[in-house]
């Protein structure tokens, strides 16, 4: 059973709370919050809430008794408003100052092959994988793509210059 817990309005950056939420994506809850224990950067005490609160939720409303069980399957930063603030300057100017907040959403799970419908890596990590009608033998005897003649094939050349001719 997949269960979430979040937390809106944090007063840290979505950028470095994402740096944090990678390191424990997919592990086990255990391991997640020892690495939140010894990671040196303060959006790792509000993730460690965040993560906390899920297990929480996962004991009180789905009755999940074994929580070594329990994987990360979901750990999202997403930006939250910004606090705009002006800092008076020399002659006159004025320099804006945004102070950052972020909305830090974790979901566990108990599921042992894996979740439905939940992300377990962002969408520009994911592996593409072939679909299972088309068989492997299939794909390594497949022909190369076929270079046009004249052209080279490597990029380091350009693009549609010609090969210099061989003298004779």
């Amino acid at each position: 059973m997949i269960t979430s817990a979040r937390a809106r309005f944090i007063r840290v950056s979505a950028r470095k709370a994402r740096l944090v939420l990678d390191q424990i994506r997919g592990k086990s809850v255990g391991d997640a919050l020892a690495t939140l224990e010894f990671t040196q950067r303060a959006a790792a005490r509000l993730i460690e809430k965040v993560l906390r609160s899920a297990v929480a939720n996962a004991e009180h409303n789905h009755q999940v008794r074994n929580l070594d069980d329990l994987r990360v399957v979901q750990a999202i930063a997403d930006g939250g408003p910004s606090l705009k603030r002006v800092q008076p300057r020399a002659m006159g100017r004025a320099f804006f100052i945004k102070h950052r907040t972020s909305h830090l959403t974790i979901a566990v799970s108990d599921e042992v092959n894996g979740t439905r419908g939940v992300l377990t890596r962002p969408r520009h990590m994911r592996i593409r994988r072939l679909p299972a009608t088309v068989p492997a033998a299939l794909v390594a005897a497949a022909p190369a793509a076929k270079a046009r003649p004249g052209r080279t094939s490597s990029p380091a050349r350009g693009k549609g210059r010609a090969k210099p001719k061989e003298k004779k």
